[in-house]
């Protein structure tokens, strides 16, 4: 084994937050330092040897691979490590495993012709400490401090490599029977409880007693030990995570057997919609379809017998996938990999309904108990403990909301919604307890974490195909691993409940580029059409991994199955047969393949670099049947319906409780001593403080909002993109005429459920249409819900809850609304028990229903903001919309919570009709007066009063309101923080009359329509002025309060990123210079051209990049024909360069950005004699170009020696906030003579134009000043960030990665080579970042 040490992995600040943590525990620690460290495995100890020179040929190649990052080392670092002593410390992957990073890097190496030498490489790391005393770290203090430096279940840590054999393999671990046939002591029920525990299993009583009917008792035994592969897959199989068995269960409350379950309630909202249903598929697929707008379709076209894949349009109708998951257990454990495979897992679900679909654009939503940031814990915030091995609030969110960006990002799907609250705090134990003071804590100790989405999917796939014996069952995807085992089970237990070690076992972690390489996978067969399409059925891979997913696809269609365990691919030699088979290792979809088509399926899979396998055959016979060729014998046997079909129906009971607490005091005269002029700013400094009012910026600019290039609406709004966009929207498909889309908002408002249960849901439904009603969806029976439910179910009073507020939503409200209710998910174990100090500590979460509403929208350009306007031409008013008819109810809300309470009487939906009415009148005003409303933004949490500084905060605007106007304005702090049903519209004061009309018409009460006040007609004019009684009582200004609602998201910011850089983006708040975004021209754009002949344009792509498509596009309607080009093709002879004019690199992560961003796939370029010619010949041709988009950039940037006039560019390495930037950017044409050549920009010398960047590693990095004169002198740069107002900048984040100068676009002197981070290819009108002027 070669060892080879590397560049720096820790940037500066992670580096001292790393100190502070191990300080924490070990006070004597005074520096520590980490770098990579490379291990390689060689093919022989000869070619080890030519390895280990320095100068030999393979060892420079090598070289080049391992050279990335920056070295940012302390001073004796590397000399330490060179010569390790006692306090060197050394994480590797476990032994036995193969990690993602180590096959994407092998993978490299063979294609850089490096295989006949290297057999396999691994990376570790190498960590440094030292000591205060200059003592010798020991074991046990280093194994104090350990979980901060390695991932327990992926990692082992070492403090010598001189033992370490890590590319050993070792032999499989054993098939386990549990022995119920020969034990005299022991009856069999004590058998299976003991397996029960030791197995983590959380199997009920019920369960128990069937397991002993069906092997023993039963009357047709199966007379056999069971196998553990055996009870593991029954279990995950059954758990309420998969089964659902609470939602399915028979109620009985307080004594009362109720006719309906929970499930039969939620199924009710779409079994009574009259009319047309646009539902197409509800509760039988991995999300639910419903009907989309016919729009022209972009993808791959493959004709048989034509050699290439050009890109085409086909019209057709869009239909609309849905899907909401919960990854609540694994995130409260590991929070980073827990909420990337939630993630990840929702994704797959959205790209494996029918026969194969597509996801399209995801949302996160994050809930914890209190954050106690250090130094700026708020007086609401109390610590109550938590158990030693579950991650605190503050890391949930510290590391959590990272890893659902990363592989959404890594995957490519924007992130456009989603929410984020903290609670947790002391109430009252029964609503008849509120006055004795007997309390318990509610709180999100075991947090919620939501991803969800929608997708679209062809019309003739929108439902699986039944497939008959003897289809050919697959596993695409990555390799099983020892990892999330027993997580469908582990979820469904209450948190602590079960070992430490199970729990950590139960976490899954996220390889986002080979699920990417999978759903290339699956877009190639379903672009062959209805006849061509291999796939027949498809399942994802999750809970209760290939146990859950094998059976699952095999018994949709009434079928066994025969499946050889051997067979399936691992990358851990030492698993056991019930590893391989139950383990959840992400980034997997089990198919059935027409056996008539397996060679297009692997002709498919084989371009795409994606692992397959054929692991078994569907058989007539309804058995299942696992072996095992190595050991011999069965891993299992069993019966189908044993498995499916008649596990003991659950029944429930519970008892009704009463809720709430004391009545909030709304002089605040309780809580303060204040005089009254000062309550209401009280009150502001704290709810704007509230991570559910603040802005949620550190949650969303860590994300790609722009991939695909069909975001119309995202999250952040106007010249300033401040984060308070009700709704997220796309378009349907490509081009300038596409004006159809998809829409989503989300709804919750979980605090109140402790007041109301029944209340709670209906606010979070009610809350999920006042969102939607911004986006042009129609008629609201359009309208589709996901409703993702969870609660302490095992907690007395609980369930009656959960029971009421289900039948509020599935009985009541929804069949009045018309909405059904097609798709959700449920948890049903959220509360968090542990021991402290001999104490049993228990936090239970409030019964907490988040609510997603999706709607096909037929006007994407018709979509609302809540960005006040300005100059149109006569003065404006801010028109109240109240839809809770003067009520002013305070429980569970925003302003309640800041001072310690939950208040006694909570919001509601008095009538749905109101509701109903005024969301028509909404969707009427966007088909007949388009430009009657000016801004619009909903009440919600914090109530009028921080719906009218979010207004004010994305304009830049002042207003001045009147509480007088409003019908119940006797209390001015309740007028403005209750938080009840509304929203307030800016409008021409001319078209006031024509506003009210409209939603008077459509049978919104006229006695709920108020005339709030103004917005200042100077811009200028900044102040936030709010009047009762015709006086003053509260005067701010817009940045005062937006830096109050901003601070709360820049201190997470300031610990999380490059803090520097978080305090110059929270100064820009202040700052009054610039108007923000804006467009300058030097041109007239023109929609498209008409080429001759329509010259060729290769877009080439390689395992990872996910930019190709709308790249593609941006070349058709320029005039050229745009053909995908992997680079297998290249590699393999397929495809040559020759026959191209233009070449495009597309924006994505080649190869996870393993050896650095583009790297990789550059040296398979430069290290590959066959690509090497190809790419040399094409580049040093003078009738090509090139353009290179932000994973293009790189690569490029690495073949600068072979593109004739590159070799000056600069390198492009880690952002300056050491981390992922998605933002929209001010960039400059550079005026030069180079760029007056530009066949890119030469029309376009001197415009100023806004343009998505999204990257990790977009800094330009030249070798010293020298390299940089040079560089500039020649007149290279093509772009550069410039501020509000023009200028080159490097501040934060105008300039998002810290490149000199803001270069952020390379050029080469004959003008036909562009490489620039920033994405041209996904630039949205100046509609869709609304209000974005021109000068």
């Amino acid at each position: 084994m070669l060892v080879l040490s590397g560049s720096s992995s820790i940037s500066p600040q992670k580096r001292d937050l790393l100190l502070e943590n191990v300080c924490k525990i070990l006070p004597s620690v005074s520096s520590v330092d980490s770098v990579w460290i490379h291990l390689v495995k060689c093919t022989s100890n000869q070619a080890e040897a030519e390895l280990g020179d320095t100068f030999s040929p393979v060892r420079k190649s090598l070289d080049l691979l391992l050279t990335y990052g920056d070295d940012i080392t302390l001073k004796d670092t590397l000399t330490a490590i060179s010569s390790p002593g006692e306090n060197v410390v050394y994480v590797l992957p476990r032994i036995g495993s193969i990690s993602p990073w180590s096959s994407k890097a092998t993978d490299i190496a063979v294609i850089c012709n490096l295989s006949t030498h290297v057999e396999r490489i691994e990376r570790g790391l190498a960590y440094m400490f030292t000591t205060s005393d200059h003592h010798n770290l020991s074991a046990s203090e280093i194994s104090a401090f350990s979980h901060h430096i390695h991932d327990r279940m992926t990692q082992a840590i070492h403090l010598s490599l001189s033992e370490v054999d890590l590319f050993s393999q070792h032999p499989p671990r054993s098939l386990r029977t549990v022995d119920i046939t020969s034990s005299s002591t022991a009856t069999i029920e004590d058998i299976f409880n003991k397996a029960n525990s030791e197995l983590g299993l959380a199997l009920s009583a019920d369960e128990i007693a069937y397991l002993v009917s069906a092997f023993m008792s039963g009357p047709n035994p199966i007379n056999r030990n069971p196998t553990d592969a055996e009870l593991f897959m029954f279990a995950q199989v059954n758990s309420e995570h998969c089964r659902h068995k609470i939602f399915n269960a028979k109620w009985t409350i307080d004594s009362t057997v109720q006719d309906l379950s929970l499930f039969q309630m939620i199924r009710n909202t779409e079994r009574v919609i009259s009319g047309h249903n646009t539902t197409i598929s509800a509760y039988s697929d991995n999300a639910a379809v419903f009907e989309g707008h016919a729009a022209p379709r972009f993808s791959v076209s493959k004709h048989t017998g034509d050699p290439e894949h050009i890109y085409d349009f086909q019209t057709e109708e869009m239909h609309i996938l849905i899907k909401v998951e919960t990854h609540n257990h694994p995130t409260g454990v590991s929070p980073y990999p827990g909420a990337a495979t939630g993630s990840g897992g929702e994704i797959r679900d959205e790209g494996a309904v029918g026969r194969g679909s597509k996801p399209k654009a995801g949302l996160a939503g994050f809930t914890t108990s209190n954050l106690l940031i250090p130094g700026f814990e708020q007086p609401w915030e109390e610590d109550y403990g938590k158990p030693a091995h579950i991650a605190s609030a503050l890391d949930i969110m510290l590391e959590a909301p990272i890893g659902a960006s990363a592989f959404n990002n890594e995957f490519g799907r924007p992130a456009l919604a989603g929410y984020f609250r903290t609670f947790c705090e002391r109430v009252p134990v029964n609503g008849e307890d509120k006055e004795s003071g007997r309390k318990e804590i509610r709180g999100y100790h075991k947090p919620i974490m939501i991803a969800g989405g929608y997708g679209n999917v062809r019309p003739v796939f929108a439902k699986k195909s039944a497939f008959s014996a003897g289809a050919n069952l697959i596993v695409l995807g990555g390799p099983g691993m020892l990892i999330g085992l027993g997580g469908g089970a582990a979820s469904s237990q209450v948190a602590g409940a079960s070992s430490a070690e199970l729990d950590f076992a139960s976490v899954q972690r996220d390889n986002a580029e080979m699920q990417r390489r999978c759903q290339q996978v699956i877009d190639a067969c379903v672009a062959l059409g209805q006849e061509g399409n291999p796939i027949q059925s498809i399942h994802d891979v999750g809970a209760g991994g290939l146990s859950n997913a094998l059976p699952e696809l095999v018994h949709d269609s009434g079928l066994g199955a025969t499946f050889e365990i051997r067979d399936v691919p691992v990358a851990d030699s030492s698993m056991s047969p019930m590893e391989i088979w139950c383990n959840e290792s992400q980034e997997r979809y089990v198919l059935a393949l027409d056996s008539k088509k397996c060679t297009i399926f692997e002709r498919i899979a084989v371009r795409e670099r994606c692992p397959f396998a054929i692991v078994g055959i569907a058989t007539e016979k309804e058995e299942l049947v696992v072996t095992d060729r190595l050991a011999g014998g069965d891993v299992i046997r069993l019966q189908m319906d044993m498995l499916f079909g008649k596990p003991p129906k659950m029944e429930r009971k519970d008892v009704v409780r009463t809720w709430g607490g004391l009545p909030f005091d709304t002089t605040l005269s309780k809580y303060l001593h204040l005089p009254d002029h000062r309550s209401i700013s009280a009150a502001a400094d704290r709810v704007l403080r509230l991570p559910s009012v603040g802005s949620k910026s550190f949650l969303i600019t860590i994300g790609d909002r722009t991939i695909t290039g069909l975001v119309t609406r995202d999250q952040m709004v106007g010249p300033w993109q401040v984060p308070v966009a009700d709704v997220a929207v796309t378009r349907s498909s490509y081009g300038f005429d596409t004006i159809t889309g998809e829409a989503m908002a989300m709804g919750e408002r979980t605090p109140v459920a402790l007041v109301n249960p029944a209340a709670s849901a209906r606010m979070a439904v009610a809350e999920s249409l006042t969102n939607l009603a911004a986006a042009h969806v129609g008629d609201i029976g359009g309208v589709k819900l996901s409703a993702n439910w969870m609660c302490a179910a095992s907690k007395e009073g609980e369930g009656t809850g959960m029971y009421e507020a289900v039948k509020a939503v599935g009985i009541e409200l929804c069949p009045k609304l018309g909405i059904g209710i097609p798709v959700g998910k449920d948890s049903m174990s959220m509360s968090m028990k542990w021991r402290e100090e001999g104490e049993s500590k228990d936090v239970s979460s409030p019964l907490s229903l988040i609510v997603t509403a999706f709607g096909s929208v037929a006007n994407v350009s018709a979509t609302w903001t809540p960005m006040l306007q300005k100059d149109v031409g006569e003065p404006t008013v801010l028109v109240f919309l109240d839809i809770a008819n003067g009520k002013q109810r305070m429980g569970g809300s925003a302003i309640a919570q800041v001072f310690r309470e939950i208040g006694d009487q909570s919001p509601d939906v008095d009538d749905p009709a109101v509701l109903k009415a005024f969301f028509q009148a909404c969707q009427r005003i966007k088909t007949e007066e388009p430009a009657l409303v000016l801004a619009y933004h909903d009440r919600s949490d914090g109530g009028l009063f921080t719906t009218l500084a979010e207004m004010s905060f994305a304009g830049r605007m002042g207003v001045e309101v009147s509480l007088d106007a409003l019908r119940n304005s006797m209390d001015p702090l309740a007028a403005l923080f209750n938080e009840e049903l509304g929203a307030v519209i800016q409008v021409r004061k001319s078209h006031l009359h024509r506003l009210m009309f409209v939603f008077i018409e459509s049978g919104f009460p006229s006695t709920s329509i108020h005339t709030l006040g103004k917005v200042n007609e100077s811009s200028s004019d900044q102040t936030f002025k709010v009047l009762h009684n015709s006086g003053y009582i509260f005067s701010s200004t817009r940045h005062e309060l937006q830096q109050k609602w901003a601070e709360t998201s820049f201190k997470i910011q300031e610990l999380r990123d490059n803090p520097i850089a978080a305090k110059e983006e929270f100064a820009l708040l202040a700052d009054q210079s610039g108007g923000g975004l804006f467009f300058d021209l030097t041109f007239t754009p023109s929609p498209s051209l008409s080429l001759s002949g329509r010259p060729k344009v290769a877009i080439l792509r390689e395992q990872g990049v996910n930019g190709m498509t709308e790249m593609a596009w941006a070349f058709k309607a320029a005039g050229f024909d745009a053909i995908d080009v992997h680079m297998t093709d290249v590699l393999s002879g397929r495809v040559g360069l020759s026959a191209f004019r233009g070449l495009a690199a597309c924006g994505g992560f080649s190869y996870g950005d393993v050896l650095g961003a583009g790297k990789g796939w550059a040296h398979s370029v430069l290290l590959n004699q066959r690509a090497r010619k190809e790419f040399v010949d094409f580049f040093t041709r003078s009738d090509t170009f090139t353009l290179a988009v932000c994973n293009g950039c790189q690569f490029l940037s690495h073949l600068r020696g072979i593109i004739p006039g590159a070799q000056d560019w600069p390198d492009f390495k880690p952002n300056r906030s050491v981390r992922f930037e998605g933002r929209v950017c001010m960039v400059e044409v550079v005026d030069s003579e180079t760029t007056k050549g530009s066949v890119f920009l030469r029309e376009m010398v001197g415009s100023k134009l806004p343009v998505a960047v999204a990257h990790g590693e977009g800094r330009v990095s030249f070798s010293d000043a020298q390299h940089r004169d040079k560089f500039t002198a020649r007149k290279l740069v093509g772009l550069r960030y410039v501020d509000f107002v023009g200028n080159p900048t490097e501040l934060y984040p105008l300039n998002p990665n810290g490149s000199p100068e803001g270069i952020t676009g390379v050029q080469t002197p004959d003008g036909r080579v562009l490489a620039l981070m920033p994405h041209p290819n996904v630039l949205r009108p100046s509609k869709a970042i609304a209000g974005i002027h021109s000068l």
